[in-house]
């Protein structure tokens, strides 16, 4: 007998149009999973067009699993619970990717999603008017900082503005049960946030460094003078000497104005004091930087990730900064799940890739072409290859760069409605195609961590969408009876 494994024997389940293009993406994966492991494959169609439409009712009655089928895996816009799918059928039921161009990637990972549930990176976030807010002014924005991500909300102290209320502030933030952190270049401020029971204090330096001793705050060090990284060294020295708890911040520079000397004193502040924490501020470069600021914080935080540097001040004032708390948060995920592997950060999911996808098609100019000679209704799907976007039904197969240029063919200027839908699956479709988005119709466009995305619930069919009321209405009495794309009769 041998002792080799027995392979996976995983049941593929899907709908007559993508059917043939299942079967060939798995013939070109050859039955290879992770690490080499090989698994044997078969599919099995449900019976219904689009594969998104099955149903778990459809599942239980149609779907009989070879024998020795070790695994089952649905389409990722399957809404059915796959828990009772995997008591009825007394084996594993999993979610697969939403569209096949990405099972090489699904089966490369090991069938498995990355974990991005951890991190190691604690984030300030800075609400920069505090004193400019009331007390319940400062809470309210406290709470938006925190659902966004920030796990230290830290009270910014403006030049020569008064801050009468800053104890009332802190106390009122802990109350909340919300981390708090004084920022000031006034020393009494400082004082202040410590004894109203703030948990750390930005910044002081060798020079104001002996009040550290009086406080239970824990200091945020800074160099003396800008750039004295020697200043910095000795104030983390005399911390280490006391046994206090400290972070140091050698102060990341704006671009032209001492950036890369600024990189550059972070290594060297690491090298100095390998097991020192430090902070890194990262508003000097997402704020004054006029760039799309999820690129700039993934590299921060990858130089953050290799100088172990745990802690970074994050500053959200300009407009076009609006989302940085949440950038922040998709990166700390992504690193410390790729540097737990080993791993470049890639393939970790697109929540930083907002603007452009990496693999931004979900099919080829020929894959649509057989789609739209398999179809057998008047309903349109609308799908962006690389040539452009493509509309089509039984009659009528459009190829469009602009969604204008598709209207005139698709018939619809009598129907409101309809028109008014395609019209706004076309604009979105031509959107992502020239950004090179990936498009998936009657979903909204992934814009990663630039967007609030919605929660589904996966064990539930969606509602009715534009497509489906728009047919519904059709079909009531007297009109035009409708063509659904969806279930076959049994």
């Amino acid at each position: 007998m041998s002792d080799e494994p027995r392979p996976d024997r995983i049941l593929l389940l899907t709908g007559h149009l993508a059917r043939p293009r299942l079967e060939k993406t798995l013939a070109e994966i050859g039955g290879r999973g992770p690490g080499g492991a090989t698994f044997q494959w078969q599919v099995a169609d449900v019976g219904v067009k689009v594969a998104a439409l099955m149903t778990e009712d459809i599942i239980r009655r149609r779907v009989k699993p070879p024998e020795g089928t070790t695994r089952i895996v649905v389409p990722g816009r399957c809404r059915a619970d796959l828990a009772a799918l995997s008591a009825h059928f007394g084996v594993p039921v999993e979610r697969g990717p939403d569209e096949i161009v990405d099972l090489p990637a699904f089966f490369g990972r090991g069938a498995r999603e990355p974990d991005l549930s951890r991190h190691d990176l604690r984030i300030f976030a800075e609400i920069v008017d505090a004193p400019d807010l009331d007390v319940a002014g400062v809470v309210a924005k406290a709470k938006g900082l925190v659902a966004a991500g920030a796990d230290v909300v830290d009270l910014g102290c403006l030049p020569d503005t008064p801050f009468p209320h800053l104890a009332d502030c802190v106390r009122a933030l802990k109350a909340e049960g919300i981390a708090v952190s004084v920022d000031s270049a006034d020393l009494a401020e400082l004082l202040t946030g410590a004894r109203a029971g703030c948990d750390f204090l930005l910044s002081l330096n060798e020079d104001t460094l002996d009040h550290a001793r009086d406080v239970p705050a824990v200091p945020v060090l800074v160099p003396a003078r800008p750039g004295d990284l020697d200043s910095l060294v000795r104030a983390a020295e005399r911390m280490e000497a006391w046994g206090l708890p400290y972070m140091a911040d050698p102060i990341l520079d704006p671009i032209h104005f001492g950036f890369t000397a600024s990189i550059v004193r972070y290594h060297e502040f690491r090298r100095r004091m390998p097991a020192a924490e430090m902070l890194m501020g990262t508003g000097n470069l997402t704020e004054l930087t006029e760039a799309d600021t999820s690129g700039i914080t993934m590299t921060l935080l990858g130089i953050a990730s290799e100088l172990a540097i745990r802690n970074v001040l994050v500053v959200q004032v300009s407009p076009h900064t609006r989302r940085t708390i949440e950038e922040h948060d998709a990166a700390r995920r992504i690193l410390f799940a790729a540097r737990h592997d080993g791993a470049l950060p890639k393939g970790y999911g697109g929540r930083l890739a907002t603007v452009h996808d990496r693999k931004p098609y979900a099919n080829t100019p020929e894959g649509v072409a057989a789609n739209a000679a398999a179809v057998r209704d008047r309903n349109y799907r609308i799908e962006v290859v690389e040539d452009g976007v493509h509309v089509y039904n039984r009659d009528v197969h459009v190829v469009a760069r602009e969604a204008l240029d598709a209207f005139p063919h698709l018939g619809v200027e009598a129907d409101g409605s309809h028109a008014f839908y395609l019209g706004a699956e076309l604009a979105k479709a031509e959107t992502a195609f020239r950004l090179g988005k990936r498009y998936a119709q009657d979903e909204p466009i992934d814009w990663g961590a630039a967007w609030d995305r919605k929660e589904e619930d996966l064990t539930r069919l969606k509602a009715a969408g534009h497509t489906l009321a728009t047919r519904k209405k059709r079909s009531e009495p007297g009109a035009e009876p409708a063509v659904d794309p969806g279930e076959d009769a049994d």
